[in-house]
């Protein structure tokens, strides 16, 4: 459901799951640990910052390659 026009620089919730490799309840788990933080949207729809989401990812990748 990505109908609502989003701002750039930003992620829907679904774009961030894709983008990290995991499912949209992942998505909320990030967020509920404080690892991942929303940026806009509605209660309904959240917006993710896309430099969150690509610090979040460079600091999957380095813990994988450690």
């Amino acid at each position: 459901m990505e109908s609502q026009m989003i701002r750039p620089g930003y992620l829907t919730a679904h774009q961030t799951a894709r983008q990290l490799g995991i499912s949209l309840d992942g998505v909320r788990q990030l967020v509920r640990r404080g690892q991942l933080r929303r940026s806009g949207g509605t209660p309904r729809q959240a917006w993710y910052a896309v430099p969150d989401i690509a610090a979040l990812q460079a600091k999957r990748q380095a813990r994988e390659a450690a």
